[in-house]
């Protein structure tokens, strides 16, 4: 059998990012009601520690997060769970 380059091979999933599977992390946090609707998130310093990756990464998955509408950013408060 002969692949070529952008085929898929079998059930392979390709790789995802690390914010992404942060963003899933965190989603999945809020459903299990470890951080309910209205609380705060962790501060970005914290989620950066907790993760171990860069600010960028932490943002990227804020920004996911936030389109998805499960949190509201007020600048310079915090991050917050949507009601």
């Amino acid at each position: 059998m002969v692949y070529s380059c952008c085929q898929p091979r079998g059930n392979t999933v390709p790789p995802r990012y690390r914010y992404e599977q942060i963003a899933d992390d965190l989603a999945e946090r809020i459903a299990s009601g470890e951080f309910p609707p209205g609380s705060k998130l962790p501060s970005r310093r914290e989620l950066i520690e907790h993760y171990g990756v860069t600010e960028p990464v932490i943002d990227r998955a804020m920004q996911v997060l936030r389109i998805k509408g499960m949190t509201e950013t007020l600048p310079g408060v915090g991050v917050f769970v949507a009601e």
